[in-house]
Parts: structure tokens; sequence; C-alpha cells
């Protein structure tokens, strides 16, 4: 621990924001846990010289401390496992997206680069485990972006003819994939590909047959996830080295083009730059430009010749994305950076140490940790440059400055925040948040710029995905747990337009051009949103009654920060409107239902329904959506036992179906599938099960959370893991969360925040503390005699105190110190049994009048 003391924070102040992201160095700690683990592991993990490594992790350090305890502990003569070890990028592989798989990549990586073998469409497509056919390796897979395609190859060229024509086979057999690295073997062309990243390069290594000729080809032709390839400039800049430009058509989702900008250098001298146009081959030219044309570079190869090549990206201009090759990459040497990124990402999963469980389980815990950490991206340059397209055109724009000339912070590419407050929430603030405070910036400078704080951001656009104001809980939650390096005064004037006409509660999703789909004049003036609002569909997700919900708990989390910020008329407003989730609820049914502009309740009923009033939902699942007053649901429900019998029989209906909808691509089937009480494929009932929690029977929520991890959330298959959806991190966060015994309903965002108790997977965990945001160094949760068959909660200590209530308080935990856990195969039906025992509610407060 000297060692630890005499360590200097550099690059951490009081008050900053996500850009001093910890702060020891990576040289110190690298060496540090090259000595504790084993000669040869960390060789090369030298500090960076680039400014803008994205994590000079103290953790680094702080996983040296446990390197021979949990996870870490072999038998003797072993070597020793880190988390990145355990990670199974493989998991659900089969399934989802196309930003869904990346083994290649770092945290929140600006490049996401692995094989795709589905090239078109936002489901079904990238890494599809179960294709056989390797089309590209491209370099960009989020949120509505894509980009950059390449492929090496040998013989008569066929580029021109398209990826079906120059796709390879490939087997598993061959295939390597772990945390920053996947390797794959091109059999058609007898290729070894090899692949890693820098947080904006790709990097590509290849060993090739003897081969005359052999190519490198660039395909701006094809479509990549949503989105077509609308125009491309490429130029040879030199023998060993190109640069260009490609557009990437609008979708949907994102309403204008995104132009991705990219240099290219190669460790050795092609013979020839060659491209190719509309499906035929060009006269050779330094410059190949326009619509459906493609490049490639050729040369002649010994067996078993290697050829490097790296790729830099940046969306604002060529310059930069050199700047962020010479920054990041100035080296050729592949393995080094395959050991940094295996360094990089144990310093982020190894702020969770945890031990017992199986080998699998343990497997599957950094796995669901893993995805928590890179499904939403950086788009700023290593400089700080970004674009917006929140105006008429883009504009390149920059990020503030420290006084040592480095960003204050990242822009990001991320789907919505929706449902967010049941995962990133709890897992980030806690965790790392670092990261919180970085994107909360990242949205306050969108707010500069565009006037409206994001719930999705992509290619520097607003998207309007989902509904409501969904960033104002993450926000909240975040100001207090005590982040607050971002502009208070600001974050809130940009969340409090948010709730009113004009903002995002205006806006159902992709609604991009007018403030109609949101009903948020209806929901001011009626208490409710309703269905149908309209005849006219002015975006997605137009579903009165889910929408009315959402907006009740953001106004309830809104009013926590009124009245933190001495804001009492605004506190008043919003605590009142919180309540308007009572306007939606039938008590002649017992559900919450779909009501008309009148007032009537809508006929027939059919609370298994899917949409038709709630997104992506349907009403069975969405009476439970009250996190911000789960006494006042009970009450309306009946009282603790009406409220635990009906929750109880919904789990064990869902139960019969795994507690998912289950998969198809027949319509019929879908719409059968979704008559579901609980669907953990989605986020809208995610709080279920702690629920019991509230209502006296926290026996219940040990009960179904435990069974929800080993129906839904266990195992390393590549055809099942997230139920074909992780969404960027969401239900990756919410595993480790019900894994680690913690949870909250309410999202953080009650003036104390508090985390409600479940029954955790493993016998221990220690979450490392950043020491820049919590005084506390560990928190340690002890579960005793904990195994498959004693999965219930005994009895509880904290601090050594007896905890006879199934919650505490956030402040108590990031002071550090450890919760005790007693298990046993019986349920103990007096802890936390009682009324005042349970966690509060809105309705447990006093409003002041």
């Amino acid at each position: 621990m000297k060692l630890f003391k005499q360590l200097h924070y550099k690059n951490i102040r009081a008050g900053t924001t996500g850009r001093n992201l910890t702060g020891f160095s990576i040289a110190i700690a690298g060496s540090f846990l090259k000595k504790q683990a084993g000669a040869g592991f960390f060789n090369g993990c030298t500090i960076q010289t680039h400014r803008n490594m994205y994590f000079k992790s103290a953790f680094l350090f702080l996983v040296s401390l446990w390197i021979n305890k949990g996870v870490l502990a072999q038998p003797a003569g072993k070597q020793a496992q880190l988390p990145a070890d355990l990670v199974a990028p493989m998991v659900d592989a089969a399934n989802s997206r196309f930003f869904y798989f990346n083994a290649a990549t770092r945290p929140f990586g600006m490049v996401n680069l692995s094989p795709d073998m589905e090239l078109d469409g936002t489901w079904n497509s990238g890494y599809r485990y179960n294709e056989d056919t390797i089309r590209a390796f491209s370099h960009i897979h989020c949120w509505e972006m894509s980009g950059i395609p390449v492929l090496p190859v040998t013989g008569a060229f066929k580029g021109h003819l398209g990826p079906a024509a120059y796709g390879s086979f490939y087997s598993h057999k061959d295939e390597v994939a772990k945390p920053g690295y996947h390797k794959v073997v091109l059999k058609d062309y007898g290729i070894t590909a090899e692949l890693t990243t820098t947080t904006r390069v790709g990097f590509h290594r290849y060993r090739f047959p003897a081969a005359s000729p052999a190519h490198i080809l660039f395909d701006f032709t094809t479509v990549l996830g949503s989105a077509g390839t609308q125009t491309a400039r490429v130029t040879q800049t030199s023998r060993h080295s190109m640069e260009g430009a490609v557009t990437m058509a609008a979708t949907v989702r994102r309403p204008k083009p995104i132009t991705v900008f990219f240099v290219v250098d190669f460790d050795k001298d092609f013979e020839t730059f060659g491209g190719w146009q509309n499906g035929k081959i060009l006269p050779p030219q330094q410059t190949v430009a326009g619509a459906h044309t493609g490049v490639f570079v050729s040369f002649k190869t010994r067996a078993g010749e290697v050829r490097k090549m790296k790729v830099a990206i940046s969306y604002v201009s060529t310059d930069e994305a050199r700047r962020n090759l010479q920054a990041e990459l100035p080296h050729w040497d592949f393995d080094r950076v395959v050991k940094e990124s295996a360094s990089e990402w144990n310093a982020w999963l190894g702020r969770i140490e945890v031990e017992g469980g199986s080998l699998t389980d343990r497997r599957r815990f950094y796995t669901d940790l893993f995805h928590a950490l890179q499904g939403r991206r950086i788009v700023s340059d290593v400089s700080g440059t970004y674009i917006d397209n929140t105006g008429p055109q883009p504009v390149a724009r920059q990020i503030p400055l420290d006084a040592g000339g480095e960003p204050l912070f990242r822009e990001y590419n991320s789907d919505s925040f929706w449902g967010a407050q049941w995962s990133l929430n709890t897992l980030w603030h806690l965790v790392y948040p670092e990261v919180t405070e970085s994107f909360i910036n990242a949205f306050l400078e969108m707010y500069k710029n565009g006037g409206l704080i994001p719930r999705g951001p992509s290619g520097g656009n607003y998207t309007y995905v989902m509904t409501g104001a969904a960033v104002t809980p993450f926000i909240v939650s975040a100001y207090m747990k005590g982040i607050r390096g971002f502009d208070v005064q600001k974050a809130y004037e940009g969340m409090r337009k948010d709730h009113f006409p004009g903002g995002m509660m205006s806006k159902a999703g992709y609604e991009h051009t007018t403030f109609k789909g949101g009903g948020i004049e209806e929901y001011i003036r009626l208490g409710y949103v309703p269905y149908p609002l309209s005849a006219i569909k002015y975006g997605y997700h137009q579903d009165g009654t889910a929408q009315t919900l959402e907006y009740a708990y953001q106004d309830y989390a809104l009013s926590q920060m009124a009245k933190a910020l001495g804001k009492q008329e605004d506190y008043r407003l919003f605590s009142k409107r919180a309540l308007n989730y009572k306007n939606v609820f039938n008590k002649d049914i017992g559900w919450m239902w779909t009501k008309d502009h009148a007032g009537n309740w809508n006929q027939p009923v059919d609370v298994l329904q899917y949409e038709h009033g709630f997104v992506e939902g349907n009403a069975a699942q969405y009476t439970w959506f009250v996190p911000q007053d789960v006494k006042g649901l009970i009450e309306l429900i009946g009282g603790r036992d009406a409220f635990t019998g009906k929750l109880n029989r919904s789990f064990t209906e869902a139960r019969k179906h795994g507690f998912v909808s289950g998969k198809s691509e027949n319509p019929k089937d879908q719409e059968l599938n979704r008559r579901v009480y609980i669907n953990y494929g989605n986020q809208p009932c995610m709080q279920t099960p702690f629920l019991f929690n509230y209502a006296g029977k926290p026996w219940l929520t040990q009960y179904w959370t435990r069974l929800l991890i080993d129906s839904v959330y266990s195992g390393i298959s590549p055809q099942k893991g997230y139920s074909g959806d992780e969404d960027q991190g969401l239900m990756g966060a919410l595993a480790v969360l019900m894994k680690t015994g913690l949870f909250a309903t309410n999202g953080g965002t009650s003036e104390k925040p508090f985390y409600e108790i479940t029954s955790p997977l493993f016998r221990k965990i220690t979450i490392h503390l950043n020491p820049h945001y919590y005084k506390g160094k560990t928190f340690v949760i002890r579960a005793i005699n904990n195994n498959d068959q004693n999965r219930y909660i005994r009895s509880a200590t904290l601090n050594g105190k007896a905890l006879n209530q199934p919650w505490f308080y956030h402040e108590t935990l990031v002071n550090g110190g450890e919760l005790t856990l007693q298990m046993g195969a019986q349920p103990n039906k007096q802890w936390g049994s009682r009324p005042g025992q349970a966690p509060p509610s809105l309705s447990s407060q006093t409003v002041e009048e």
C-alpha cells in the first residue's frame, strides 16, 4: 500500500469532467502487474505516449492488489487468469444486430473491427456465428453507424463483383476471439487474418500464402448494417499509403448522412493501386471517386509472408484521422497492441472482483461486464474535434480543452438510454463514475449545439429514438450520487426543457420534423397521454399509456433534482406530475390500461396485446412501471398480499416460456410469442422481481432473480445469451447487477439514492471504488454458504451491524465497507418483511405545498 500512496493523481482534479478518467500511470501499474502475474504477460505494456489514451487507469493498479485472489486464484503451477481471459465474446453471437458483436475493440472504442458475415440490415447482420462465409472486416459497428469494409484476397481479382463473389469460407476451429483481438483463417485464400485496435485505429496482420497476385480490397458499394454507402473518394498518397472519405447514407433512425474519413498505412509497399465503379475495373488512376466504387492494392507474396495495415478514422477530416493514427499507433508492433488492449480491458473489468460460482459463471459475468463497456462508441478525435449534425449542414466543433491541451470529455454515438435507469444508471455511476460524467458533458455539448439533450445521438444527429426524456434519470442519478463535474444549472435547464412542449417529451420515436407524437400537451392538460393520440402517426411508439408511465417517472426524477437545487416551485410541479401514473390504472380490471381523449377506457380489454398503447410491451408488463412510487402502486392494486400475489402469478406464467418472448421471423409467431406477462428480452419490466422487496416478501425477489439468471443470463453459448438484443450494454449491465445482488428500482433518482438487495451469484464480490469520486476504497459483498441450493438470505449485516431491511443507502456503500449475507436453502420470511423495512417510495414522502 506504500506504493499506492506514492502514486500521483496528475490528471485528476476535483470537479473536472470525464476526460480525467482516473489517474495512475499504466507504466507503473503494468510493471507491478507484470511482477505479480508472471513474466511475459505484460511485456510491451509500457505507458502509451499519445495524449489521448482513454484510460490512464488507477484500476490497473487495483487489479494488481487482487491478482492472486478471487477469479485469479489458480492451482499451483497454472497461470493466473485475468478478467479479460475469462470473457467469452461469442456469447449470443448467432443473433442480434449489426453492432452487437465485437472482439477487437477498446472500451467505448471508435473503431470496432470484426468480421461480417452478413452486410445488409440492422438485424441479423454483422458477425453471425452460424454463417459460414466472411464477406468483410469492417471498422465501425455502432448505433446506426458503419463503415470501411476490407478483405485480403488472393488470385484473380473479384472485388468488383461484390461480396457474394469474393467472400471466404472460414471455420470456428481456427478462430480466436478475446477482448482486443480476433483471428480467423480465410480458407478460400489461405490467409490468416489477425485484428486488433487502439481506440481510433484498426490494426490488421495478414499472413499470406505464396500468391501472385494478392490484394487487399476496400468495397464502398455495400450496405453495412442499416446504412448504404452513398459515395466515396480515395487517393493513393504513396506506395504504402492512401486516404479517403466515405459517406454513409441516412437511415430511418439517423436522418442525415455521415462521412467517415480515413487514412491507411501499409508496412510494405504495394505494387499497384486500382479501383472499380459500377462493377467494372477502372483504368489506373491516383484517385477513385463517386458512387458504387471500390479500391484495392495488389502485390506478390512469398509463402508465410506477413503484411500489416493500419486504418485510422475520423468523422471530421483526413487530417484528424492522420493525427489519431500518429497519436495512438506510431509503431508497427502488432503483439504490443494486443497486449496493451488486454491490459486496458483488465483495468476496466477488474474494478469488480468475483469469487465463487463455477468457471462458466465467472466467464459469463465478465462477458456481461464486457458488453456493458463497449456498445456506446466514442466519436471525437484525439484532439477533441467532432462533427455536429444538429443544424442544416455538418459543422466541425471542438471539445473544450484543459490547461494541458487535452479534451475535457468525449463525444459519443449511442442508442437510447430508454430503460437505462435499471442498468447503466446503477453500474456506471457506481463503478465507472468518470464514464457517466463524460457522457453527461457530451449530452450538454449537444444541447448547446442543437437545443435539446439527446436521447440517442448518432453521427452528430438527433435520432429521437424511443420515447420520453430518457436521459433525465441518468443525469439526476449522477448528481444525487455526487458526480457533478458538469454544468449543473445548464443540465437542469436542458432537462426541464425536455419535459415541456418543444422538448423530448413532444416527440415519439424517430419523429424528426414535428413535435406532436409525444403528446406532452395532453399529458399536462389531462394528466395522461391518450391512446390513440391522433389519426396521424408522427413517429414510432405513439403509445399513450406507456408514455404516461414513463413521463411520470421522469418527472419524479426531475422533481428530486429541483428539490436539491432549491427550486421549490418546480419540485411541487414535477412531484404532482409524478403521480399521473394513477390516471391510467383501471381499477375495474386491476391493470394499467389505455384511455381515449374523453377519458373513457378503451375496449375490448386484452392486457397481453403487444403495443397498442404500450411501447414494445403490453399492459401486463407495464402495470409494474411505477419505479418512483411502488408503495402507491401496491395500494392501487389492493395491498401487499394482492400485489405480491398478482406479481408472483405473472412470474409463474413467465417461467413457462423462459421469461422471454421467444424468437421467430414469422409475424404470426411473433404476435403469439409477445403475449407474455414478463419479458426479459426487452427493457420495460426489468425491475419487476425487485418489487417484492417493497411488498414485504424479499425472499421472492431472491427466488425469482436467481431463476432469471439461470434461465436468461447464464452460459456462454453462441446460440443464446441476451434473447437476441443486448441493446448496447443495457442487458449486460442488468445481468452484472443481478449477479452482484444490487439494484435500484428508481434508478438512483431519489434525493438519497439507495440500493436494493437480492441473492448474489457469487460468494464474494469486491467493488473497487474510484477514489476521485468516492472516499471508500472497496465495498465487499460476502454471501456465506452461497451455492445453487442456498439462494435465500437468512440474515444480513452491514459493516458489522445487523441489517434487517432489503436495502441501504448509496452513501454507505461508497464510504466503503462490507455487506455480509448469511445464505440458506429455505427463505427467512421474517427478514425485511415489515412495512417499515421497505425501500422508500414517493408515497412515503411529504411534498410541501
